[in-house]
């Protein structure tokens, strides 16, 4: 490890429970994320600081200007911009030494199995709940770990779906009736939820990868914003 890299993650060295074997682990771990709207994104720019060699980002929309009041990684001047893309150059702005995907196609069952089984973990962020089950079950046939999260409201939610343990559909068996076929963001969210759930989609990772911690596997935790209270469901 260079001098410039341990400068860079001094501060993640110093933790004894990752030291500089997790370090070098995050640098040579890869991570997909799929959406990059409001939970992705800023997923993506954590695990980017981090040091994740390398992040797929995979999203087909484009930024728009609802998108400004909780996704920051975008500014008016991306509006119109491939978000796939445009958060790409972020990421790259952010660690310059890692490697970057842009992928600007809708994930489907026939496609999204090719680029899964390139990463070592995969975060889902979409606000499509049909999307959550396609990559749960895509991550779960070819056995990799996926952190799930979402948000509604004031209210936010992430689980850790091993490839040995439960999974998303033991906790949702179908898609949840207040969603429908309706992405839950257009019903409404508060701008700093999806922040909370993706720092912690994105600590999950990073623990995934060095292997520390106890992974949110088997268990549901919710957050409720506007009581500033939590619960954790076991499944």
């Amino acid at each position: 490890m260079q001098n410039f890299e341990e400068t860079r993650y001094a501060r993640e060295m110093s933790l004894p429970e990752i030291g500089r074997e997790g370090v070098e682990r995050l640098l040579g771990a890869s991570v997909l994320i799929v959406g990059c709207g409001a939970l992705g994104s800023v997923a993506a720019m954590y695990l980017a600081a981090a040091g994740v060699g390398r992040i797929g980002v995979a999203d087909f929309d484009t930024v728009g200007l609802s998108n400004l009041q909780r996704q920051l990684s975008y500014t008016e001047d991306d509006l119109g911009k491939p978000k796939a893309e445009t958060l790409a150059a972020k990421l790259k702005a952010i660690n310059s030494t890692i490697k970057v995907e842009s992928i600007g196609t809708m994930m489907t069952k026939s496609n999204l199995p090719q680029y899964m089984e390139e990463y070592d973990v995969v975060v889902e962020g979409s606000d499509n709940p049909s999307t959550k089950y396609l990559v749960s079950d895509t991550a779960r046939t070819l056995g990799k770990p996926c952190v799930i999260g979402g948000v509604r409201g004031f209210v936010g939610q992430i689980t850790t779906q091993l490839p040995d343990g439960p999974y998303y559909r033991d906790i949702f068996p179908d898609i949840p009736e207040s969603c429908g076929l309706t992405p839950c963001s257009a019903i409404g969210v508060l701008g700093p939820v999806p922040g909370m759930i993706a720092s912690l989609q994105a600590t999950e990772a990073i623990k995934l990868i060095t292997g520390v911690g106890k992974p949110l596997s088997g268990r549901l935790l919710q957050i409720d914003t506007l009581t500033m209270s939590s619960f954790e469901l076991r499944y």
